[in-house]
């Protein structure tokens, strides 16, 4: 499985962006996907996962009530709605998936990994 992360860039505080991950490959809707993101000078961090039916989901709980996971099987690509966008928000965010249908937030249970897009929230 490939995955292309696409969406990012820069956006004031409080505005809204949508992030995108298109995964190539013909069992690529099996796959659980999630989000992670990675701040500058930080680690990287759970934000959103997705079960293989998009029936469910998982936050991290910075995050909750903010940005929606959600995807469309028949174009192979789950998206990320950000609204309401802080700048704590800033990081570059990572697609993954996971072998398992399952949803997980350990980063060590995502086998395959898109190549990140930059988000910056401007105060």
């Amino acid at each position: 499985v490939q995955l292309q992360a696409s969406g990012g860039g820069l956006v004031q505080a409080g505005g809204s962006l949508r992030l995108s991950c298109a995964a190539s490959g013909r069992t690529a809707s099996w796959y659980a996907i999630g989000w992670f993101r990675q701040a500058p000078g930080k680690g990287r961090e759970f934000v959103a996962a997705i079960n293989w039916s998009g029936a469910t989901t998982d936050y991290t709980d910075s995050i909750k009530g903010r940005f929606t996971i959600s995807r469309d099987n028949a174009k192979n690509t789950v998206y990320l709605q950000m609204n309401s966008l802080k700048p704590d928000d800033t990081a570059v965010y990572y697609c993954a998936a996971r072998v398992s249908g399952d949803i997980q937030s350990s980063i060590s249970e995502y086998r395959y990994w898109g190549q990140g897009t930059l988000v910056t929230v401007s105060s």
